[in-house]
């Protein structure tokens, strides 16, 4: 399970580790591939790693001591001086019944669902009703709650350091640093709608409108102008646009969303 919103420019890094997770997991762990941090970010969960899980094919696996939800600036730091932490990059392998297994010791209900769809899934006949029937009723629960850390309570779980190049494109922050290739004195213009006026300024503007956007002397500044909606923000506050989104939904203007 691989989240779809990364950039991985190290194919052969990448490659390596997943070749490491897939030995693990053929040995009956769960495998989650963590990445090295470049710096105390405050965006993602870390993984505490302990000693070596001592796998046949997967020399740099270790057991997982804990998952860690996001810190604070001032402890990612002491995780990343640690060397003992590594990011959630949300990766996981495992074979299906070693994933079941786990899932039914913490979610028996929810793995008994899944299982009576899986009994239908190769009748169409009988397997609109039941998704129809099973699927709304389904308890919405991320993998990290529901498997992952309980299969690193019982000594299940294990990572893969992985170094390689990893950028996740969680936010505008990010598409900014892409797209800027690292610098943060430039500014990066996507979209061909509206037209741009800029003057020592950085960040990132992403335009679906015809509006001329005029930026002065401002740095790190996150635009981003549709037709029907307008959000500045810096790259230091992209993460907190997911509470904008939320307050926005239960105002009952989703219809800009």
């Amino acid at each position: 399970s691989f989240a779809a919103d990364h950039v991985i420019n190290d194919e052969r890094g990448f490659r390596r580790c997943v070749g490491e997770a897939v030995a693990a997991a053929r040995a009956g762990h769960i495998a989650t591939i963590g990445i090295t941090p470049t710096e105390p970010a405050v965006g993602f969960g870390y993984i505490c790693a302990d000693g070596p899980a001592e796998i046949d094919g997967a020399p740099s696996a270790r057991k997982v001591e804990s998952f860690v939800e996001k810190p604070t600036l001032d402890v990612a730091q002491q995780y990343v001086a640690s060397g003992d932490y590594l990011w959630n990059a949300g990766m996981f392998i495992a074979r299906a019944d070693v994933l079941i297994d786990e899932l039914r010791k913490s979610e028996p209900e929810l793995t008994d669902q899944i299982e009576e769809l899986a009994a239908v899934w190769d009748e169409p006949e009988k397997r609109g009703p039941a998704v129809d029937r099973i699927w709304p009723q389904l308890k919405k629960i991320a993998i990290d709650y529901s498997v992952a850390e309980p299969a690193a309570e019982r000594g299940r779980l294990v990572v893969v350091p992985g170094d390689f190049d990893w950028d996740d494109v969680g936010d505008f922050s990010a598409v900014a640093k892409l797209h800027n290739q690292g610098r943060s004195d430039r500014l990066a213009i996507l979209g061909d709608g509206g037209t741009v006026l800029a003057d020592s300024s950085a960040g990132v503007v992403i335009s679906q409108s015809k509006r001329i956007i005029s930026l002065v002397g401002v740095k790190d500044i996150v635009v981003v102008d549709t037709p029907d909606a307008l959000l500045v923000t810096t790259t230091e506050q992209a993460q907190r646009v997911k509470q904008v989104v939320d307050a926005i939904r239960r105002s009952g203007n989703s219809d800009v969303l």
